[in-house]
C-alpha cells in the first residue's frame, strides 16, 4: 500500500463511493466543505489511488505466467474448479467515487483550470478502471454517470469494447492535457508523463489484442492504436525527465531491493515504511516453501537468455545437456540478478553466505532473486520496506519498440534507443543493430508464427527485462499464444543420479537427485527423489536430463481462458449481461 493511502481514510468521512450501482454516496460532511476548495478536491482526489494495483497484485502477478514453475496448477485452468461461481472482479464502486466525483466538480468558487487538473486525474483514474475490466471481461458496460436504483442502466447490456476502448483514449488524452503536475520526487502520484505512460501501455495492449485476436474482427483498427502508443511513449522519452538506472555493478536488481524508490526509472511506485507499519511481503512470498506458490522459472525460458557476446544461447549444440553451472555462465547479467546463481549471498545471522538454490523452495532449480531482500530477517511474515514500482521507464521503452516493430517502423537509431540501451545495461555486446537473423529457438518454444526477427527480439527483451512484474500472462492473451501454457514445466539438466552438485560453485556440495533409496548422506546436502512412480519430480530420461515438475497434470489451453467469466451472481441479478463465451 502506497503512503498516499493514508488519506483514503479522512475520505472515507468526506465522501465514499458505494460498492454497489444502486446505492447513494454516503456523506458526513457537506458537499460545499468538498467541492468549494481546492484543498477539498485534492483530498477527495486520493481515494482514486484506490485503483493502482497493489504491491500483492505485483508481487504476484506473474504467478500464472507460461513460463513459470509452482507448486500446483492454478484454479483458474482447472475444470471444474473454476467458472462463473468462483469469477470475481465484476464491481463498481470505486467507478461511482469516481463518476460522483466528475458530476460534483463544477464549483464556480474554484476556477476551470483548477477544477480540470482534478477531473483529469479523476478521468485518468476511470481510464485505468475499465482498462482492467476490458482485460477481464471483454465487453462491459460504459458508465459514466452515478446511478439511482431506478435507472434502467443497471439492467442494460455490455457495451462493445470498441466504445469503451475509445471512452479510455478520450480520457485519457483529457488526463494528459489537463494534469499540471509534471515533476514529483517521491514517484508517488499521477503527473502528466505517468498517464502518457499508462497510454503507452493500454494502447499497445489494446493494438495487439486486435492485430492477433481476428476473430473480433478489429483488425483493421489494430494500427491506429498501436500509433497511439508510439506517441504516448515519445512523450515520456521527450520529455528528459527519466532514463534507466546504471549506477551500480547490479543496477538491474538494485531496482528491486532498495527502499528508497530510483528516482530516474521509476514513474509511479507503491512506496513502504517501516516506521508508519507500511509493508510488504515480497521475502516470504518468494522464500517460504509453504506460504507462497515457491515460483521458479521454466529452463525454456533460461534458454531465452542472450550470451553476454550477443549471440543465441541456443546456438550452441550441446545447450541441452549443459549443467545448470555451465549454463549460466557468460550470459546476460540480468540472468544472474533475476535468480540464485554463483556469487549470490545472503546475510544469515550478520554473515553473507553463499546460497545456491534450495530444492525445498523450488521445483525447477532457477530461484527467483528479484524483490528478494538479501537478508534473511525479512523471510518471515510482511517485514519488506523496498518499493515496488508500479511504472517504469524500461516498461516505456519496451512499449515503444513493440509498437514500432509491430508497425513496422524501427529505425536503427530507435532500436539504439530502447532494446539496445536495456541490453547495454545487461552487459550483452554486439547489440546496436537491429536483428536480421530469427532465432529459431525462441520462434519454435514462444513464438511460432513469429518470423519478424525485430518482433522476436523485442519480445524476448520484454519477458526478461520484466520477469515477475506481472505482464507476462496478459502478454500471452493479447499476443493469442495461450496454447504456451501447455508446454512442460522444466528444470535444470542432471548429468546422473546420487552424484553430488555444487550448483553455485562455492566448493560445498548442495543436492543430490535419487530414486529409491539415497547412498551414504552428505550433510548439508538435499536430497531429493525423482522417482516417477511417486509422481513429484522425475528426470526426462528417467536416470537423467531435466527436471520434470508436474508432468502428470498438464494444463489443457481452451480458448474461453482469454477472458474471465461474468460472476454467476451478477448474471443473475442482470440477465442481459450475457455470458463470456465457453463458460
Amino acid at each position: 500500500m502506497s503512503k498516499i493511502n493514508f488519506f483514503y481514510t479522512f475520505l472515507l468521512l468526506c465522501c465514499v463511493g458505494c460498492a454497489e450501482l444502486d446505492q447513494d454516496p454516503v456523506s458526513t460532511v457537506s458537499r460545499e466543505a468538498v467541492f468549494n476548495s481546492e484543498k477539498g478536491l485534492e483530498l477527495y482526489s486520493k481515494s482514486f489511488y484506490q485503483i493502482l494495483p497493489t504491491a500483492n497484485e505485483i508481487l504476484r502477478g506473474d504467478n500464472m505466467a507460461d513460463y513459470i514453475v509452482r507448486k500446483d496448477v492454478p484454479n483458474f485452468f482447472r475444470a471444474g474448479a473454476f467458472g462463473p461461481k468462483q469469477s470475481s472482479g465484476w464491481s463498481w464502486g470505486q467507478l461511482r467515487n469516481v463518476n460522483y466525483f466528475l458530476e460534483q466538480n463544477t464549483s464556480s468558487q474554484i476556477d476551470l483550470e483548477t477544477r480540470n487538473h482534478y477531473n483529469g486525474l479523476a478521468r485518468f483514474f476511470r481510464a485505468l478502471f475499465y482498462f482492467e475490466k476490458v482485460k477481464r471481461f471483454g465487453d462491459v458496460p460504459w458508465i459514466n454517470k452515478t446511478l439511482d436504483v431506478d435507472d434502467d442502466q443497471l439492467y442494460a447490456g455490455r457495451d462493445s469494447r470498441v466504445l469503451v476502448m475509445d471512452a479510455i483514449m478520450q480520457d485519457l488524452d483529457f488526463a494528459y492535457t489537463h494534469i499540471r503536475t509534471k515533476k514529483e520526487a517521491s514517484r508517488t502520484l499521477i503527473t502528466r508523463e505517468v498517464v502518457a505512460a499508462f497510454k503507452s501501455r493500454i494502447a499497445l495492449f489494446e493494438g495487439t489484442y486486435r492485430k492477433y485476436h481476428t476473430e473480433l474482427n478489429l483488425a483493421s483498427t489494430a494500427d491506429d492504436f498501436l500509433h497511439q502508443a508510439v506517441i504516448a511513449a515519445e512523450l515520456v522519452i521527450s520529455s528528459g525527465q527519466y532514463s534507466l538506472h546504471t549506477k551500480s555493478e547490479t543496477p538491474y536488481r538494485d531496482l528491486f531491493i532498495q527502499d528508497q524508490p530510483n528516482a530516474n526509472e521509476f514513474l509511479l511506485v507503491n512506496a513502504y515504511d517501516k516506521e508508519l507499519g507500511i509493508l510488504h511481503d515480497a521475502n516470504w512470498y518468494y522464500t517460504s516453501a509453504s506460504y507462497g506458490d515457491r515460483i521458479s522459472f521454466t529452463r525454456s525460458f533460461m534458454h531465452t537468455f542472450l550470451n553476454q557476446d550477443g549471440t543465441f544461447f541456443t546456438s550452441n549444440a550441446s545447450y541441452k545437456t549443459k549443467t545448470f553451472m555451465a549454463e549460466v555462465e557468460q550470459r546476460d547479467k540480468r540472468l544472474s540478478q533475476l535468480i540464485r546463481t554463483k556469487g549470490y549471498q545472503r546475510n544469515i545471522g550478520g554473515i553473507l553466505t553463499p546460497t545456491p538454490p534450495v530444492f525445498s523452495y523450488t521445483y525447477s532449480g532457477y530461484q527467483p532473486i528479484k524483490w528478494v531482500k538479501d537478508d534473511v530477517s525479512y523471510d518471515s511474515g510482511r517485514n519488506n520496506t523496498n518499493a515496488v514500482p508500479i511504472l517504469r521507464y524500461a516498461e516505456v521503452l519496451l512499449n515503444y519498440a513493440e509498437a514500432l516493430a509491430e508497425l513496422n517502423l524501427m529505425s536503427e537509431e530507435q532500436w539504439q534507443e530502447t532494446i539496445g540501451k536495456l541490453r547495454a545495461r545487461a552487459g550483452i555486446e554486439n547489440n546496436e543493430s537491429k536483428p536480421n537473423t530469427v532465432d529459431t529457438y525462441l520462434q519454435s518454444t514462444f513464438y511460432p508464427g513469429i518470423s519478424d526477427p525485430v518482433v522476436l527480439e523485442v519480445r524476448r527483451e520484454r519477458a526478461i527485462e520484466l520477469a515477475l512484474e506481472g505482464f507476462r500472462f496478459d502478454d500471452v492473451l493479447r499476443w493469442k499464444l495461450g496454447k504456451l501454457y501447455e508446454k512442460e514445466r522444466n528444470g535444470i539438466y542432471v548429468e546422473q543420479l546420487d552424484e553430488p552438485i555444487d550448483l553455485n560453485s562455492d566448493g560445498v556440495l548442495d543436492v543430490v537427485f535419487y530414486i529409491g533409496k539415497p547412498k551414504d548422506q552428505i550433510p548439508g546436502v538435499n536430497y531429493v527423489n525423482v522417482d516417477p512412480t511417486k509422481g513429484g519430480l522425475r528426470l526426462s530420461e528417467t536416470t537423467k536430463g531435466e527436471l520434470e515438475w508436474l508432468w502428470n497434470d498438464r494444463i489443457q489451453w481452451v480458448d474461453k481462458f482469454y477472458l474471465y467469466p461474468i460472476p454467476e451472481k451478477d448474471l443473475l441479478i442482470n440477465t442481459n449481461l450475457k455470458q463470456n463465451p465457453g463458460w
